[in-house]
């Protein structure tokens, strides 16, 4: 066999076109090694002789069928629960609340909708669950809908199967981990059913339109800064228009969209929203 060790500039260069027409993520060459060793993981589970076998077959018909296999290898990364606790501090005692209180003023219908965007292998998702579960007083009675969503089919996999290792649980604590896992072998945990059950997960590209109807809360975190300003244009437009009037859209810190956002109107440096429909 060729050496494999890595990737050339050039051999490189089209990796990232691939990557970036499919996705949207825009690699530097700062990540050769790294995008070189995903890529090699892929070359010996398909036995190519090197990275332009590889390349010549995923860029065909023939590869259809390996794209995502290749994209889950290049994208999937590791997250754990209640990043950014002030973000789901929000959720429990400000928003939760404020739609508790729009219901019993009539303002509002007793159902809510929220949409994780690329939640990879579902901690944001399933953290936004806990913090409805822990809220359930609120909201009882209400149809309450979580979706994730990700362009990985092997995160959405563990995502569903909703097992996971202490480490993702670093921001919880023994009786919030004790509520809601069971603990299994090894070090590892199993979400409870109570939880599990609120989140559905779907297959999804952020640089097309999602085909669902609006949501009240969208989450959008730590994904958007491997995409440039033209992808990242593209994904904030159909966000918007998939959040209902004077639903909140929540956003990681590192995003850089603060610019792109002028539409919305921001509440907090993480926090925007859609303005409502006039009333007159």
């Amino acid at each position: 066999m060729t050496d494999l060790e890595r990737l050339t500039p050039k051999q490189f260069e089209l990796f990232q076109s691939f990557i970036y027409q499919r996705s949207g993520i825009k690699l530097e060459i700062s990540k050769i090694t790294l995008v070189s060793n995903r890529i090699r993981r892929r070359l010996k589970a398909g036995n190519f002789q090197d990275f332009d076998a590889y390349y010549r077959f995923l860029t065909s018909r023939a590869g259809t069928g390996e794209l995502s296999a290749f994209l889950d290898a290049i994208t999937t990364n590791e997250t754990f629960f209640f990043r950014t606790q002030s973000h789901f501090d929000w959720l429990k005692n400000e928003y939760l609340p404020e739609l508790a209180r729009a219901k019993s003023d009539g303002k509002r219908t007793a159902s809510v909708r929220f949409w994780s965007a690329a939640c990879s292998s579902g901690e944001e998702p399933y953290s936004i669950a806990m913090c409805l579960a822990e809220s359930s007083v609120l909201l009882r009675g209400w149809d309450v809908q979580i979706l994730g969503t990700d362009l990985s089919e092997s995160a959405l996999t563990a995502a569903r199967e909703g097992v996971y290792k202490r480490r993702a649980m670093q921001e919880m604590d023994a009786a919030r981990i004790r509520r809601h896992f069971s603990e299994e072998a090894d070090e590892l945990f199993r979400l409870k059913a109570s939880v599990a059950q609120m989140v559905q997960f779907k297959h999804h590209n952020l640089l097309r339109p999602l085909n669902e109807p609006p949501f009240d809360c969208i989450w959008i975190r730590n994904v958007l800064i491997y995409f440039d300003r033209e992808s990242k244009a593209k994904v904030v437009e159909h966000l918007v228009q998939s959040l209902v009037p004077g639903g909140y859209l929540v956003v990681g810190p590192s995003e850089g969209l603060y610019d792109m956002l002028t539409m919305l109107q921001k509440r907090t440096p993480f926090l925007y929203q859609k303005p409502k429909k006039d009333a007159s």
